[in-house]
């Protein structure tokens, strides 16, 4: 296939004038992805989720040690039972350093595109990594830990710091017990406390007394479960059921840890009708909506079933009140519609979904045609729950490949202004999915480098490669928005901006990229255009944090050298000129590092006249605007004009005078 699109920036039909694939970035639905994506870096979002994290979380006990080891030895091997919250604690222990350098990241061991651990290029100044083996099986536990001492090393030479969470009743070699913290669950009711003040449910409330909390917190709970209990007793309140205290909270919160299912079998078998079984789905659905949208996508939901409508006179038959009592189900004072019993919705939308599978395939289409629905009742957390909603169904029954393709419908559906939302909501789901994220990742990857993407699909891999791949697995997101970039064609380039975001966030990454671009590339003239963004001399010159700037490393000074010689093959130089501009406006100011910038130009040239002349007329054109002054600029160039003349063999000429141009093009 093509590895171009031509890019349509009109809200109106697509229009294919090109080879390639067709990108419509509608500015009616999706605007600008600069603007949305402001200030949303990937290490910000990272940082932002960790910062949550942290605020829910409490320390175990073993967690000042932890600490301690972090700090003398940038490594520390976590260990405790499990549910004690050792991801969760590594994860806190890694954001607590406020590295002004590197990223945080989770390796993926056994991930066939992740890196061995023994990788020189794995570890980046200043990095937080995290290796979670928790779950590791003892065969995979010896596996890793062979290389945990070289990979320590590593860390070690790069100032970073390394969190290892090991698998309970593994082993440790004597050489890695020095750096083992144990850690044990910490104190149930704290932790539930926690949870309730993240929630903003005020202290004098949860300070009630409780029976159904204490009987709940009283047997041996894993912090997930105690997290659950507070997100129930959450709902719980905000549902406006009686009793309407902590308590009565707190005994809704217990009971709904019940699946329901035999209550639910039994009602939905009373209600035979297709509006009561409509209703119930709905509701089930939308749970929490107001009674205005829950009465339009049940009538929404019959259509699409193809249900006749009942004909009888609207004033003779049942009003919504009833109907949802049929249910038990009813509207509280804030309009919002939600069923008697907390956590029944989750079962209704199991019994459905297990018991009438003729039905999935119509829920997905009226999941997209009531997303579309026009009521300022129905906002975009409503949406993104319905999606949500219906993708748990398709993950917990192993349907991921049905899931994928339902985003894929969405993204390269009809232009609507929310569909591009909705794949985005369901590739999301999937990607954060413990037991399918892996094999998201992989199909955004195919999808990313061979699919036609059509309609707003590479808007939504835009998206989730930034927001959902790239604050965690950012090595993955770079080579997923490689590929889109790749593909670009036009004015417009969303995708190149964002890979050159997520490269300033890292100086190995930018390593990563350039030697990809330079070494490994299999579309020389598409790479070449990438290389100019990527190879930007400002950062390669800038140390930053580490002992040396990305410039200093011979490996980089080569990947340079063969990406401008591929520039200078591939692209003309009405491309590359400004981008060579910047280049000797930074040798002006480069002090000491001036000459081996221009040298690395004039080596790319490989004694080509032609391109030898073309950046001599660069050069001559970039002096007025060299920040520095022009009389630097003259410098500059007087300077490269010794390189050229002894690369092409000429006698070097002093640098205080003005010599005839290079041979080649007259510039």
């Amino acid at each position: 296939m093509n590895d171009t699109f031509t890019r349509v920036n009109s809200p109106g039909g697509s229009v294919h004038a090109g080879q390639g694939d067709i990108y419509n970035f509608h500015s009616c639905t999706t605007g600008s992805f600069a603007q949305q994506t402001a200030g949303r870096s990937p290490r910000r979002i990272a940082d932002d989720q960790l910062r949550l994290l942290r605020q829910r979380f409490v320390d175990p006990a073993g967690m000042g040690e932890a600490r301690g080891l972090l700090v003398e030895h940038s490594t520390v091997i976590l260990d405790g039972p499990p549910g004690s919250g050792r991801s969760a604690a590594a994860r806190v222990l890694l954001y607590e350093l406020h590295q002004s350098t590197g990223i945080f990241r989770e390796l993926l061991p056994g991930d066939k595109e992740e890196v061995a651990l023994t990788d020189a290029g794995l570890v980046g100044p200043g990095d937080r990594l995290l290796l979670d083996l928790g779950e590791a099986d003892m065969a995979g536990w010896r596996k890793y830990r062979r290389d945990l001492s070289a990979l320590r090393k590593a860390v070690q030479e790069q100032h970073a710091h390394l969190v290892v969470v090991m698998p309970r009743d593994g082993t440790l070699e004597s050489d890695l017990q020095p750096y083992r913290a144990e850690i044990s669950c910490p104190p149930a009711q704290e932790v539930f406390r926690r949870h309730l003040r993240f929630h903003q449910i005020p202290h004098e409330e949860y300070l009630q007394s409780a029976p159904a909390s204490a009987e709940f917190l009283d047997a041996p709970r894993s912090m997930e479960e105690i997290a659950d209990f507070a997100d129930r007793v959450r709902r719980a309140r905000g549902a406006h059921r009686t009793p309407d205290d902590f308590a009565g909270w707190c005994e809704q919160a217990r009971d709904a840890r019940k699946t329901w299912k035999d209550e639910v079998a039994g009602l939905v078998a009373e209600r035979c009708t297709a509006p009561q079984r409509a209703l119930l789905c709905t509701t089930a659905m939308l749970h929490g909506a107001h009674a205005d949208v829950i009465h339009h996508a049940s009538a929404l939901l019959l259509r699409t079933l193809k249900t006749p409508r009942d004909t009888a006179h609207l004033l003779e038959g049942k009003d919504l009140a009833e109907r949802l009592t049929e249910i038990s189900a009813s509207a509280g004072p804030d309009g919002c519609v939600r069923f008697d019993r907390l956590g029944f919705d989750a079962a209704v939308r199991v019994h459905f979904w297990d018991h009438m599978p003729d039905l999935r395939p119509l829920l997905s289409a009226w999941a997209d045609r009531t997303a579309e629905l026009v009521d300022r009742h129905l906002t975009e957390d409503l949406r993104r729950e319905l999606v949500r909603r219906l993708a748990d169904q398709y993950l917990r029954t192993g349907k991921w490949r049905e899931l994928a393709a339902l985003a894929d419908k969405w993204g390269t559906g009809p232009a609507h202004p929310v569909r591009p939302e909705a794949a985005i909501h369901a590739l999301s789901c999937g990607l954060e999915s413990k037991q399918y994220g892996g094999n998201f990742r992989e199909l955004i990857y195919t999808w990313c480098r061979d699919k036609q993407l059509a309609g707003d699909l590479a808007y939504a891999l835009l998206r989730v490669c930034t927001e959902v791949i790239a604050p965690t697995h950012p090595d993955q997101a770079m080579v997923r928005l490689r590929h889109l970039a790749r593909r670009e064609h036009g004015g417009a380039t969303p995708a190149l901006d964002a890979l050159c975001d997520l490269v300033a966030t890292s100086s190995r990454l930018r390593r990563r990229m350039l030697d990809r671009l330079t070494r490994h590339s299999s579309a020389p003239a598409a790479d070449a255009r990438l290389f100019l963004r990527i190879c930007d001399p400002v950062p390669l010159t800038d140390p930053g944090g580490s002992p040396r700037a990305l410039l200093d490393e011979n490996y980089m000074q080569g990947c340079v050298t063969t990406g401008w010689r591929a520039v200078l093959v591939h692209l003309p130089q009405a491309h590359w000129h400004p981008y060579a501009k910047r280049w000797l406006h930074t040798a002006s100011d480069a002090g000491d590092r001036r000459d081996l910038l221009l040298d690395l130009l004039v080596d790319a040239a490989d004694r080509d006249g032609t391109s030898l002349a073309a950046l001599y007329a660069v050069a001559r054109a970039a002096e007025p605007t060299t920040s520095s002054g022009s009389a630097h600029g003259v410098t500059t160039t007087d300077r490269l004009l010794q390189k050229i003349s002894a690369a092409q063999g000429l006698r070097p000429t002093a640098a205080s005078s003005r010599p005839a141009p290079p041979r080649g093009t007259t510039p």
